[in-house]
Parts: C-alpha cells; structure tokens; sequence
C-alpha cells in the first residue's frame, strides 16, 4: 500500500508504465492494472507452476489477513485452495508453523528432479597486476551502513552520519612508504579503463600489493573489469590491476 503521497507532479512506475502505454498506442494491454494489487494478481498467474510460485495467495485481503506470508505458497500446499478462482475471496487459514523450507522433501526444480553441481577448475584472476598496473584492486562494503550503490541508504540521514563523507583508498603502511604517500592525503589510482583519485586511509587490513575501495562510490567503476560468471552471469566488479600514485 502507498506510504505516502508523491511529491509534485513525481508518478509511481506502475502509473508511468500506463501512461506510456497509452501514448505508444497499446494502452488497451494495460486496461486491467487500475491499481497495483491487480498487478500483484497478474504477477501471481504467471508464478503458477514456477519456482517463484504464489498462486496459493489470493490477493492483498489474505496478506494483511496473516501479516505477510512466506512465498512461494502453491495451491497444492493449502488443500482447502483447490479450485479457488481468481475472484475468489476465499480467506485461507496458512499451517501453524513458523516457516516452510525450500528442496525439504529433497525434490528440485530440475526435470527429474535432482540437484544439479556446476564445478570448475579455480581460475587466476582474468586482469592480474603487472609492471605497468602493479597492484590489486579488490572492491566491497565500505560499511555497515552502505548497501550496494546507496540508492536507498544513500537517502537516509541518519545512515549517511554513520560511514565517511568522501571516497578512502586502503592501502598497506609498506606500499604507502614506498609511494610517499601519506595518511588522508590524495592518491591518483588509474586502471586500463580509467582513472579516479580518492583520500588514502592507511591500514594493515589490506595485504602489500592490494588497495580496496567501496563499491558505494559509482566512480570506482570506472576502474572495475567488465567480465561475468559464465554460469550465473554475477558480474566480476570485486578485483582488477591498478597503478597507485601520490594526487595532485
């Protein structure tokens, strides 16, 4: 349900979606989301039969009905649902029991059923360090009160009191010595892609040879190495080689 009222003229995605609908003239497709529970019960048509399956919750009556219920829920899992249409507003009674565990009965969602195990040879790091970019990347949580990219944490006043105001390179005392660099000073740290420049913390969590920045920052990628997992598609954004010189 909607927390609050939009600012201005700002509309909800489930709005502007419509609106562009309209406008590209296949606003007809749209014609039964009027609100966003009638979104949710489409999204819970097309889980029938998926992993992801809520077909079992009847629409947002049944939700509040139970303060929020464990997905996915099936049919099958709530016998008295059998048969149950769309418009139907049966209130299921959910099983006394305080949670449900995915692959329990040892069944997964492969077609006969059991677990599949990708493995492979570890492999080197697809950018190791070398004369001309000597030192290792590695990228990560710069705090606990940062979370990926900050587009929610970001916004909170409190959270943005509890990690630091501007961009910290950590670097090992040994590597800092050698570099002349000092203790909250500038580094310049440019990559085969790009180049940024950021306070130095000195540290000994960090091993010669490496720095680490957060990812928070969307400058450190311009930095990062574009390759992915070939299984998982999880992009590799965590280690590339670098150069580390003293700013300015």
């Amino acid at each position: 349900h909607k927390v609050s009222r939009a600012p201005g003229e700002a509309l909800a995605d489930f709005a502007i979606f419509q609106l562009i609908a309209e406008y590209w003239g296949c606003g007809g497709l749209f014609r039964k989301w009027k609100t966003p529970e009638d979104v949710f019960l489409l999204l819970r048509k097309l889980t029938a039969g998926q992993p992801c399956d809520i077909s079992a919750i009847t629409g947002y009556e049944m939700i509040e009905a139970h303060g929020g219920i464990q997905w996915p829920l099936r049919k099958d899992q709530l016998p008295e649902l059998q048969g149950a249409s769309d418009q139907s507003d049966f209130r299921a009674t959910l099983p006394r029991r305080t949670e449900r565990r995915l692959f329990s009965d040892g069944k997964f969602f492969t077609p006969d059923q059991r677990a599949r195990f990708l493995f492979e040879e570890p492999a080197g790091l697809p950018e190791p360090p070398d004369e001309e970019f000597p030192f290792i990347l590695l990228t990560g949580r710069g705090s606990s009160a940062q979370w990926h990219t900050e587009t929610r944490t970001g916004k909170s006043a409190v959270l943005r009191k509890l990690h630091p105001g501007e961009l910290l390179l950590e670097i090992h005392p040994d590597d800092a010595s050698t570099l002349g660099i000092a203790d909250a000073g500038e580094a310049r740290i440019p990559s085969r892609r790009g180049t940024l420049t950021a306070a130095v913390r000195i540290t000994g969590t960090v091993r010669p040879g490496q720095v680490f920045l957060p990812m928070h920052d969307r400058r450190v990628n311009l930095l990062t190495l574009g390759v992915f997992d070939p299984h998982s598609r999880q992009p590799g954004y965590k280690a590339c080689a670098v150069r580390v010189a003293p700013g300015k």
